[in-house]
């Protein structure tokens, strides 16, 4: 048996792990980087992209951010749902359909109410005054969104049912159509389509949704990517939350970046922006009974087509 000297084998076993390390490289290099692919739609996110705060947060972690644009949240559900993003924001409705369909949807944070923000609106020299007379008028609204569940609750608050609602189911640019043309009595809208036709063609506001439905807004993920990227989301939220703490205290600067993302004149951005409650919080069980309800009411409308728990889709522990 050759014996090798310590000197000997200290030498093997220096040049053994220099030629190691090469390999050793590559494997750190084919590792796949970690990405938050944002849908968005004109609104705080779109300010968030804006600024690049996100990404500099985020470059630490070596998680780099991509961003889609999107027009409306169901489009950006869709698009969780075949994986072409990983977060974005939405109204209360659209993720019940999304859910009901099979999306691997998760909340992960919540705006405060905004009951404000949405509401029934009728042309300047209408003759009705109460939600009452409203039973059997034709009202235009957006199927399946936030102002469908607020016109029905709105109707039960005032002792009609749901079988007293004429409902002619339009998107808002053609239901603003509508409307300006006297086809419909009445327009159930969010802003800053609401501020726009109360400014633009001096609308009335019957009734909005104080006291009757909370209007949150969500910002959603799927449950895969909160698993695995919990850290990443919980920033964003923290970004998104700064710009709600920002606007809360500049409003009249935060009404002008809205205002251009809108394409929209500053004193309806203002009007809008003025009657915003602030605030961005992680999801709790008693805002997702909140959306419980609101599934449960598509349930018995058979807008949906199965009961849903929403609870399933909460992503992460909840308070």
């Amino acid at each position: 048996m050759t014996l090798i000297s310590a000197p000997r084998r200290r030498l093997i076993q220096g040049v053994a792990a220099a030629i190691a390390l090469p390999s050793s490289f590559a494997a750190l290099a084919q590792a796949p980087a970690r990405q938050l692919r944002i849908g968005h739609q004109k609104g705080p996110l779109s300010i968030l992209k804006g600024r690049g705060t996100l990404e500099k947060r985020l470059a630490p972690l070596g998680v780099t951010v991509k961003w889609t644009e999107f027009t409306a949240g169901p489009v950006q559900l869709e698009a969780l749902n075949v994986g072409s993003i990983d977060f974005g924001d939405v109204g209360e409705a659209p993720p019940i359909f999304a859910q009901a369909a099979g999306a691997p949807l998760a909340y992960v944070a919540a705006t405060v109410t905004r009951p404000q923000s949405e509401a029934v609106l009728v042309p300047k020299g209408s003759a009705i005054k109460t939600v009452a007379e409203l039973k059997g008028k034709k009202i235009a609204l957006n199927k399946g969104s936030n102002v469908h569940y607020f016109i029905v609750k709105l109707f039960e608050k005032h002792g009609l049912s749901y079988s007293d609602l004429n409902l002619v189911y339009l998107p808002p640019a053609d239901a603003r159509a509508a409307f300006e043309k006297g086809s419909v009595d009445a327009w159930v809208i969010w802003d800053p389509f609401l501020a726009a036709a109360e400014k633009a063609l001096e609308a009335r506001v019957l009734a909005d949704a104080t006291g009757v439905v909370g209007n949150r807004a969500y910002y959603f993920s799927s449950l895969d990517y909160v698993a695995k990227n919990a850290d990443v989301l919980a920033i964003a939220i923290e970004e998104l939350n700064k710009i709600d703490v920002w606007g809360a205290a500049n409003k009249s600067e935060y009404a002008g970046e809205l205002a251009k993302l809108w394409g929209l004149p500053k004193p309806v951005a203002e009007l809008s922006v003025g009657r915003v409650n602030y605030g961005t919080s992680p999801i709790t069980k008693a805002i997702l009974a909140e959306q419980q309800k609101i599934a449960d009411t598509f349930f018995e409308l058979k807008l949906i087509p199965k009961k849903i728990n929403v609870l399933e889709a909460a992503g992460a522990g909840i308070a």
